[in-house]
């Protein structure tokens, strides 16, 4: 799947914290909340960044879910303060305080990192495209997350939520347990309230298997709905950001201001076709008359995961839908994943060469993957204790776009897990979703034995199609969250958040961490 931090580095900005911690309490407060106290002058934008900063100060010691503050953020607090006292209107997410995975830019001065010592010194002055438009949204970027380093591509035996940057993070569920990845740290945020929700990204799981184990709302849109100009790469055929929340209007909400084309990532052409308000579509009646598919290949692998999901299809029936058994994936389904190796190898190490080419020389030094593989030799110590380099090494072999074989990968990957996968599923059941099991609970972290997964068999067709995935919070196993998977076609995220909201409204299924200071 691809999916113990010095202290200084996750809280250079709380020195600048004025307001007393008690002034608010941020804990589970919705978007909605936020903004309803920020209109009503119950509180400030500067007190907002104070509160989480100061809850991350008492709490995230334990979890290591950021790796940096953004130092400007109470100023750019302060700023959005004075602004709305001007303006008659209000912006979708003003004042609101948001955490961005340390894979994406921000133009604060704050580094880059993807969890990687070689980009240590990466501050490159510049937003990402999410990020200018989470900015124009009104919202405040409190800092960086953790993440398995290099979004978990580095290696085959890797620990998921481990990077040499950030340390280890920790499900707030049970610090002994994984936060899954890549998306590690926003996962654990965001169940946390160290801010109002985070940005993940994804490749293949990243985003929905970290949030279903910290018990979030994760969502992978459509690659091309959210742009990826300046944010460190894997592949361009997969790579999505996308929201991570307590809420799926919260994630609604954080993917409408996200979401848009841009001309510096082809993939976006159509976005703005879609509009820029998921929240429209949002109704507790979504699923009344609606045809699910249930993905039964992608269940039975954990009977306490298998009861909980039973519990979900029963929520799914009380609200409407007419569920549609699926025993079998597609035949054409079943050589993806070979595909999707040499697809994600080959764009990893061309991709990668384009996004170093991008930065400053003298403060990143590495200008190919061959450099970085040099990097971890020589900086073997800190970056390749607890496990090594091969998937990187792999990639360093691969022999570049051009390649008759990767070419022929890439379509075919492309075909088997959409048109001849997901669609087929869709078509030939005569459904407009399809429902599983995101994957069990979290797992102990464990050095030895690395990730030990249970399930996950939902995730890889659309991520391999890029075609959405939803992950709702639909209970707990020994008190651990389990996530129930949404996955639609192509560009039809707006119905599948509206899925996911109408089962959220019918299961009420999630319940907040017991978090206790360092």
């Amino acid at each position: 799947m691809r999916f113990v931090r010095p202290l200084a580095l996750a809280l250079p900005a709380l020195a600048l914290c004025a307001t007393p911690a008690h002034a608010y309490d941020v804990a589970e407060k919705s978007v909605d909340t936020l903004r309803a106290d920020l209109d009503a002058g119950r509180v400030t934008s500067a007190e907002l960044v104070a509160a989480y900063e100061a809850r991350i100060a008492r709490i995230d010691p334990t979890l290591h879910a950021v790796i940096a503050l953004n130092p400007r953020a109470l100023e750019q607090a302060r700023a959005a303060d004075a602004a709305r006292k001007a303006r008659p209107t209000h912006l979708p997410l003003d004042g609101i305080p948001i955490l961005i995975k340390d894979n994406i830019e921000s133009a604060d001065p704050v580094a880059t990192t993807a969890g990687s010592l070689a980009l240590a010194n990466n501050v490159t002055g510049r937003d990402a495209t999410l990020v200018a438009r989470l900015r124009a949204a009104g919202a405040i970027i409190l800092g960086k997350t953790n993440l398995s380093e290099w979004a978990n591509i580095r290696s085959n035996h890797s620990i998921s939520g481990w990077s040499a940057t950030g340390g280890q993070a920790r499900n707030p569920y049970d610090p002994r347990r994984s936060t899954c990845g890549s998306s590690a740290g926003s996962g654990a945020a965001a169940a946390a309230s160290f801010a109002a929700a985070a940005v993940g990204t994804e490749t293949d799981g990243s985003i929905t298997c970290p949030s279903a184990v910290n018990g979030l709302v994760g969502f992978k849109p459509t690659v091309g709905l959210v742009s990826r100009t300046h944010v460190v790469p894997i592949s361009h055929s997969q790579d999505t950001p996308g929201p991570m929340a307590r809420s799926v209007r919260d994630a609604a909400l954080l993917l409408g201001a996200m979401a848009g084309s841009d001309p510096a990532d082809p993939a976006t052409a159509r976005a703005d076709a879609l509009g820029h308000d998921f929240t429209a579509t949002l109704s507790a009646d979504a699923l009344k008359g609606a045809r699910i598919g249930v993905m039964r290949f992608a269940a039975g692998f954990h009977p306490e995961t298998d009861a909980v999901f039973e519990r979900a299809l029963a929520a799914l029936r009380a609200a409407g839908a007419t569920l549609v058994e699926i025993k079998a994936p597609p035949p054409a389904t079943k050589d993806v994943g070979e595909r999707e190796q040499l697809v994600l190898s080959t764009e990893l190490k061309a991709d990668l060469a384009t996004y170093l080419a991008s930065t400053d020389p003298a403060k990143v030094p590495s200008r190919t993957l061959a450099d970085l593989i040099a990097f971890n030799q020589a900086h073997a110590a800190q970056e390749m204790a607890l496990f090594g380099q091969d998937f990187f090494e792999d990639a360093d072999k691969t022999k570049g776009l051009a390649d008759p074989a990767y070419v022929t990968a890439a379509a075919e990957a492309r075909r088997m897990a959409g048109p001849e996968g997901i669609d087929r599923m869709l078509a030939d059941n005569k459904v407009t979703a399809l429902v599983a099991p995101t994957l069990g609970p979290a797992w102990l972290i464990d050095q030895v034995l690395k990730d030990n997964f249970v399930g996950g068999g939902a995730g890889g067709l659309p991520a391999v199609a890029g075609y959405p995935h939803l992950t709702v919070p639909m209970g707990e196993v020994s008190g651990l969250p389990v996530g129930l998977s949404i996955i639609g076609t192509a560009w039809d995220d707006a119905r599948v958040l509206a899925y996911g909201y109408a089962f959220e409204q019918a299961s009420h299924a999630r319940r907040a961490p017991v978090l206790a200071p360092h």
